[in-house]
């Protein structure tokens, strides 16, 4: 861990001494490290003025699911749930981040019912009556990422598929609870794959939730099946996304070998998703982006 002279500067760029601001918390930090915990970097911490823009960027991620959900319906094609998801971002003064990120070629991702995740946008998908679609949106602004999805059901969907979209979005409500200060990532994934287990479904373990703000994508990794009281330590500053994949089947996938990117259910069950980006407070957590 990066050692800081007690009346240096912080390191989390408050302008205080670091006697006065982070010393205290360092030192609870390598307390814990000798008791053999798993402890993030200072890199995995945020600065005040870095959640303040992950914070803004959030609420401008907010506005533009909050555009989809009033405007998806049968009839519409994924593209135009891109068009729609674009515009507004740039007249909201924000960057779509999935475009063009790694080669992908739109700015948002729409997965539709066996879609586990990063669906890409075409003319030709028209949404159907009884579908259910995943629409996951992260924007940039000022250079601050946040990123969150949610899912639709369209028109009059089937019990079954109500449910597994249900019971997905109560699992990622019950690990907002587990997001506590001084906790673990192993209790996140516990809580969801105990509770999506319990009722029938699978969790996909190939693709998990990941640290966000200053890059789309950054440390940690967030799995969705854990054991309590294992994995990193959670401390104030974290922020990172719960995101799990919900399959009414098999929790197997498979990836598109023609574009590269959509992701499948390999026995072509339903497969459900919600996002949240998660800021870990020493009063609890904060959902900056949902």
């Amino acid at each position: 861990m990066l050692r800081t002279g007690r009346n240096d500067v912080c390191w989390c760029g408050s302008g205080n001494k670091y006697k006065n601001c982070h010393l205290a918390f360092d030192q609870r930090l390598e307390n814990y490290a000798i008791m053999g915990e798993e402890v993030p970097e200072h890199s995995m911490i945020k600065t005040p003025s870095q959640i303040q823009g992950i914070r803004h960027a959030g609420v401008i991620n907010n506005q533009i699911l909050d555009i989809v959900s009033e405007n998806i319906k049968a009839g519409m094609s994924t593209e135009d749930i891109n068009t729609l998801v674009h515009e507004n971002t740039i007249r909201l003064g924000g960057i779509p981040a999935p475009l063009n990120f790694e080669g992908y070629p739109k700015s948002v991702c729409t997965s539709i019912n066996e879609v586990v995740c990063h669906g890409i946008p075409d003319p030709k998908r028209i949404i159907k009556d009884g579908d259910i679609i995943n629409v996951d949106v992260t924007t940039i602004v000022d250079g601050f990422y946040a990123d969150a999805s949610r899912m639709y059901c369209i028109g009059k969907v089937s019990p079954e598929a109500e449910k597994l979209v249900r019971v997905t979005k109560e699992s990622v409500d019950l690990a907002l609870k587990e997001c506590k200060a001084w906790g673990h990532l192993g209790d996140i994934g516990a809580v969801i794959s105990e509770y999506i287990y319990a009722n029938g479904y699978t969790v996909v373990r190939e693709i998990g939730g990941h640290g966000v703000g200053i890059a789309f994508h950054e440390e940690p990794w967030v799995s969705h099946i854990g054991t309590r009281g294992t994995d990193m330590l959670l401390v104030p500053g974290m922020i990172f996304t719960v995101e799990p994949m919900v399959n009414a089947g098999k929790a197997d996938v498979v990836q598109d070998s023609k574009d590269g990117w959509t992701i499948y259910t390999t026995d072509n069950s339903l497969s459900a998703q919600w996002e949240y980006t998660i800021l870990i407070t020493e009063d609890g957590p904060e959902v900056l982006a949902r």
